[in-house]
């Protein structure tokens, strides 16, 4: 039996992002992020009811600024004490997993997504999704963008405008596109 597209970009497999399955779930959420976005932040609290119930999970005392956008918020991980500043992107074909106490500054982005490199694959929607993971206490500075299959150890810092492409060992300062490793050794 073969596999459903839900279940192929799961997995890290080839998929067809452009099938009635996942846009239906990317309609599920548009509507819980429209929802926390134009809803009055007095009545909204932290999160809108309707984006807490999209992630797979949310921590205690998480903070998610407006605007915020995910494509499909089921594959978000939530720790204890995260804080999102507005503007904050998550392309979520995969699992993102932020652990406790990260803060992300305004306009940061992350990408699960890799297109494929053939330009006709590519034109028919065909991706694959690979999990990016946020350990505790990451700092990511504004306007940063990470990108698919990368891991941020504990402690790490993202200096704003940075493009991740690789992973972040634990207590490490990265800055630059690409970010390179500004601790000293």
């Amino acid at each position: 039996m073969s596999q459903s597209a839900l279940e192929l970009m799961l997995s890290g497999n080839w998929y067809d992002a452009l099938v009635p399955e996942l846009d239906h779930l990317r309609a599920i959420a548009r509507r819980a992020v429209h929802a926390h976005n134009v809803c009055p932040p007095d009545s909204r609290g932290p999160i809108a009811p309707e984006l807490r119930a999209l992630f797979k999970s949310v921590g205690a005392e998480c903070t998610i600024e407006a605007p915020f956008h995910a494509s499909y918020g089921c594959n978000i991980v939530l720790g204890d004490q995260v804080y999102f500043n507005a503007g904050v992107t998550i392309l979520d074909s995969a699992r993102v997993t932020i652990g406790p106490r990260c803060m992300l500054g305004p306009n940061v982005q992350i990408y699960c997504a890799d297109h494929h490199r053939d330009t006709s694959k590519r034109r028919a929607g065909i991706e694959r999704a690979l999990p990016v993971r946020l350990e505790a206490d990451v700092w990511i500075g504004g306007g940063a963008i990470i990108m698919p299959g990368v891991n941020i150890g504990s402690g790490a810092i993202v200096g704003a405008g940075s493009v991740v492409t690789k992973n972040v060992p634990t207590g490490a300062r990265v800055a630059g596109n690409p970010a390179r490793n500004l601790t000293p050794s």
